[in-house]
């Protein structure tokens, strides 16, 4: 038994200027933005959301410019795999996490648990 739930909304930005992408995209949602100091955090950006809110990152990438969700969950390979079971596909592992493509085509993220609120807000899976 796993959990799982909507975790974060990743606006992907083909762009030489991320910190300009991020304060388009901080005006633009009215939140403020936060560059981290770590250098594995290198290329993203995040926005401050609420805690009980989805996290939203804005992301330098070198494919077209799009929008993509993360979900969350406490156990990656088993999301991934009920994913699967759903007709989602794993693309690539990248660090912790997969990259998966939903049947629509659409790319997403199945990532570690982001927010403190997870387990009081998430589905639970078996």
């Amino acid at each position: 038994m796993h959990k799982s739930r909507l975790g974060g909304l990743i606006i992907d930005c083909e762009t030489e200027d991320l910190g300009a992408a991020a304060d388009f995209w901080s005006r633009a949602l009215g939140y403020q933005s936060k560059v981290s100091s770590k250098p594995e955090d290198q290329g993203y950006i995040l926005l401050q959301t609420e805690p009980d809110e989805p996290h939203i990152e804005v992301q330098q990438v070198t494919h077209s410019s799009r929008v993509h969700i993360d979900i969350e969950t406490d156990d990656i390979d088993a999301e991934a795999s009920r994913l699967e079971n759903l007709g989602a596909k794993r693309i690539a592992k990248v660090r912790d996490w997969w990259v998966m493509q939903a049947p629509t085509g659409h790319r997403f993220c199945v990532v570690r648990v982001q927010r403190e609120t997870f387990s009081e807000r998430a589905n639970t899976w078996r």
